[in-house]
């Protein structure tokens, strides 16, 4: 049986105009899988669109990239659609949601509960990033781990394994993360351009989330929150609030940790945090979100204290602390 990866490496071959896109506020494993598959099919000499909602965020501009990230789809002809790292269709924003129907689509994503909504359906639970599918797919294409390519694959596995501190952190991103330093990627370099990104004003916006902070249980959940005013007074946006869940996550003795940041319609984005055993990818399905074990989200259509008192309830049960 021709297995996931042989199958998307022929309809590459087969094919010639392209469109790659992520979710919406993409994250470091979104943006990294997306110019990664971008080199690759300029390097077959592929014509690819690349695209997001969102745009490019700021930290994410020193890559080498094979062409701009659109954030219109005004022009855009492709023989078929590419959306990486997408646990569920929504996620890709309104503009590219309404013509998925029209061309056809290929999934590929290592999200919990993806609904396989593609023609193609690359979904794999056991990679850690989907950065790390998009290296088998360049092996099998036989195009080189090298150059921009590679560094944009080693942002998306360390970010998408914090580091390598995870429990996704597995023997085989090891070994890739080490080939890619083999084949000439320099670590250090790469690490500085991924972490040393951050302005004056975030620094002021993690202050003010920080100043949120709860303890429930006992101190094994911890909740915080940022609002749309927050950002609006440290002129910060929705990327700057990227990471700050995995912090709240090293309280000692918190088994897990909720961020939630409002949304234009006064909704709230939710991130969840967790280590080991505690599988919080079953709360976030509660509020129709997804994710992994250790890393889900969600979106609440309520106020902050109402979407706190709610997920704060349905992890205590979750997690056996009610």
């Amino acid at each position: 049986m021709q297995s996931p990866v042989s199958k998307i490496a022929d309809l590459i071959r087969r094919s010639d105009r392209f469109l790659v896109s992520s979710h919406a506020n993409p994250d470091g494993d979104a943006i990294g899988s997306t110019v990664a598959l971008g080199h690759i099919l300029a390097h077959m000499g592929k014509e690819v669109v690349l695209y997001n909602r969102s745009g490019m965020p700021k930290q994410f501009d020193w890559l080498d990239m094979p062409g701009p990230i659109h954030n219109s789809l005004v022009g855009c002809e492709a023989n078929w659609i590419f959306v990486l790292d997408c646990g569920t269709q929504h996620r890709v924003g309104e503009e590219l949601f309404r013509i998925m129907g029209t061309r056809p689509m290929a999934n590929v994503d290592h999200h919990l509960g993806n609904p396989m909504f593609g023609q193609f359906n690359w979904v794999d639970e056991t990679y850690p990033a989907v950065a790390a599918m998009i290296a088998d797919l360049a092996d099998e294409l036989e195009v080189p781990l090298v150059g921009p390519l590679a560094e944009a694959i080693y942002l998306g596995i360390v970010t998408d394994t914090g580091f390598f501190t995870f429990d996704s952190t597995t023997p085989s991103v090891m070994e890739l993360a080490a080939r890619l330093i083999r084949l000439g990627l320099n670590p250090g370099l790469v690490n500085a351009k991924i972490r040393n990104q951050w302005s004056i004003n975030r620094f002021r916006l993690w202050g003010e989330s920080f100043a949120t902070t709860e303890l429930y249980f006992g101190g094994q959940v911890a909740v915080g929150f940022v609002t749309r005013a927050m950002m609006s007074r440290t002129d910060t946006t929705p990327a700057d609030c990227e990471e700050i869940v995995n912090f709240l996550r090293r309280l000692r003795g918190a088994r897990a940790a909720v961020i939630l940041r409002e949304e234009p319609d006064g909704s709230y984005k939710f991130s969840i945090r967790s280590t080991g055993k505690d599988n919080v990818q079953v709360v976030a399905a509660l509020f129709d979100g997804g994710g992994h074990r250790n890393a889900a989200g969600g979106t609440i259509s309520a106020d902050i204290q109402t979407a706190k008192e709610r997920l704060i309830e349905a992890l205590g049960e979750s997690l056996g602390l009610v």
